[in-house]
């Protein structure tokens, strides 16, 4: 018997749908449609930032189309009274350790990492 026969194929089919039942079937099947075009978005996503990275090499005869700029959204003016915020208080390590009760004063980002994940694994 081979794979080209179709007593084979219906046995086959047989055998997976007694194994799995009719209801895991088609939640399989769109699990893997949704995993193959998270895939194929993937493998576009990384086509398109080989051939737009600086310095890539482009197709003879063939014009670049121009990159659209990206939209940023306007921030609400920052009252003359609210404190300036740094960098450093942005920062979500040093936000989270803040938060842990860290004294994050003079410390260098992996020292924070290291102190605030035993921490965390201490709890």
């Amino acid at each position: 018997m081979a794979l080209d026969d179709p007593v084979v194929w219906v046995l086959i089919i047989a055998v997976v749908i007694f194994l799995f039942g009719s209801s895991k079937i088609p939640q399989f099947a769109r699990s893997l449609g949704q995993a193959r075009k998270e895939f194929e978005n993937g493998w576009k996503g990384i086509s398109t930032e080989i051939m737009t990275a600086p310095g890539a090499a482009t197709p003879q005869g063939v014009p670049q189309a121009p990159r659209p700029q990206p939209v940023m959204p306007q921030s609400p003016p920052i009252p003359a009274t609210a404190p300036v915020q740094t960098a450093q208080a942005l920062d979500p390590l040093i936000v989270a350790c803040q938060n842990e009760g860290i004294d994050t004063a003079g410390k260098t980002r992996e020292q924070l990492a290291s102190e605030l994940s035993w921490k965390l694994n201490k709890k």
